[in-house]
């Protein structure tokens, strides 16, 4: 009886002692179970903090080389405008180089057009007296443009070479026109002129009872009716009605002795 008695107790101890291992087992498992599940916890988190920095590595490697990219275009157009201003300052340079060029060739230029517009207006005077209202008005016309400070100066020296044009043309030439004589007593009168070149000025009355042509020796006009045939046909020619051919009119004779 003692000794069933005393294997109860240690069944009994035993049958109480297994629950409180299984409860202590459990319980180890359920704490590495959970520090499992945070080591997984950590480790996720982990993976996505190097998940963070993997992105943030390529977002910062991509502005680094649009900033590489950036700093080349800008570099390469730094050059570009280098070589603008240097060319600019070589224009710039030669600007100033012309402007005096001009300067100067204005205080040389200017002196020689204002002889060569004296000499015009005293030729118009001396030569002989055909269309005189008309070129004296092309003189007076230049004269008055040179004082004017809007007109260029290539301008002014583009029409007086124009108007010397205009005079070498005359020479060339053979032309009638209508205008007016001063008659013996003085009155004008209307008379028909030819001119031929700068040989010979006629002119005719508009009813063809006379006819005259300027003396260049004497300045002065003479009254020939010998000339009136080579008038008509002068002025046929000078009309385009007719071919040009030899015409009978008045020749100055040389001056002077020849040297």
């Amino acid at each position: 009886m003692a000794y069933r008695a005393v294997w109860g107790v240690v069944f009994a101890a035993g049958v109480v002692c297994w629950p409180l291992a299984a409860g202590a087992q459990a319980e180890k498992l359920d704490r590495a179970f959970e520090e499992q599940r945070g080591i997984d916890r950590e480790a996720r988190a982990s993976q996505g903090s190097v998940s963070g920095l993997d992105d943030e590595t390529q977002k910062l490697l991509g502005e680094y080389r649009r900033a590489l990219t950036d700093a080349e275009s800008y570099t390469t157009y730094a050059k570009q405008l280098e070589v603008q201003v240097q060319s600019q300052h070589e224009e710039l340079a030669e600007m100033e180089r012309q402007l005096q060029e001009i300067e100067t060739t204005s205080r040389e230029v200017l002196p020689l057009m204002q002889s060569m517009l004296d000499t015009l207006e005293q030729f118009v005077a001396l030569d002989v007296p055909f269309l005189v209202e008309e070129r004296q008005k092309r003189v007076a016309t230049l004269k008055q443009m040179m004082g004017r400070a809007d007109v260029a100066m290539s301008e002014k020296y583009r029409r007086i070479v124009e108007a010397y044009q205009v005079e070498m043309d005359y020479g060339r030439t053979i032309e009638a026109y209508e205008g007016e004589l001063a008659g013996e007593s003085g009155d004008p009168r209307t008379v028909q002129f030819l001119r031929v070149g700068r040989v010979t000025l006629l002119y005719q009355t508009l009813d063809g009872h006379e006819t005259g042509y300027w003396d260049a020796n004497q300045k002065a006009w003479v009254v020939d009716g010998d000339y009136a045939h080579g008038f008509k046909e002068g002025i046929g020619v000078a009309k385009k009605a007719r071919a040009p051919e030899m015409l009978i009119v008045p020749v100055p004779a040389p001056t002077g002795e020849a040297s």
